[in-house]
């Protein structure tokens, strides 16, 4: 598994190794060793989640509280999208810093983002497949939603998509009046 870094450096974008010839393709999605020695934690996932969107949508920007803060190791397996990660840490050097990538079934690619972090993404191809394990159970209670166009932020989003929003993600803080990690 590759390992590529980003510029918030908690947040790692995986590339796992693809063997292909004209039958397919074979890689593996999910590791647990190898995980852990790109991480360098040894994570437990608990949940895992699947949605499919059509082109437009955007989901995010999302996050857990603790106690059941929720890490996220993100992939497409159908489609493209542009993932983004803001860092929501009060704490942190990189508070309020965002990182984002294109996720596609052509490139596999992976997002570890850890609890601390918010996570949204916009589907760029017709539909996307997006699966996501988390180290943490849903919690409604303790769910929270920064708004995805929040200008403290500044988030790159690609500039040909007209965002398709759930009424929860309409609604969302900015990330100065959001509860946030301490």
């Amino acid at each position: 598994m590759k390992v590529i870094p980003l510029a918030i450096p908690d947040v790692i974008l995986l590339e796992p190794k693809v063997f292909g010839d004209a039958r397919g393709f074979f890689l593996e999605s999910y590791n647990q060793e190898s995980f852990r020695q790109a991480t360098g934690q040894a994570i437990q996932f608990v949940q895992d989640n699947h949605s499919r969107s059509s082109k437009g949508v955007l989901r995010g920007l999302h996050y857990q509280l603790a106690p059941k803060a929720q890490g996220k190791l993100v992939r497409v397996v159908s489609g493209a999208v542009f993932d983004v990660a803001v860092d929501v840490r009060k704490g942190s050097s990189t508070f309020g810093q965002w990182v984002g990538t294109e996720l596609s079934e052509e490139n596999h690619r992976q997002m570890w983002i850890p609890p601390g972090f918010a996570h949204g993404f916009v589907v760029l191809s017709e539909t996307a497949d997006f699966l996501y394990k988390t180290t943490d159970y849903y919690a409604p209670e303790l769910e929270r939603c920064i708004a995805w166009n929040d200008p403290a932020i500044g988030i790159q989003w690609p500039a040909n998509i007209d965002p398709v929003l759930s009424d929860k993600d309409k609604e969302g803080k900015a990330l100065n009046e959001a509860e946030c990690f301490e």
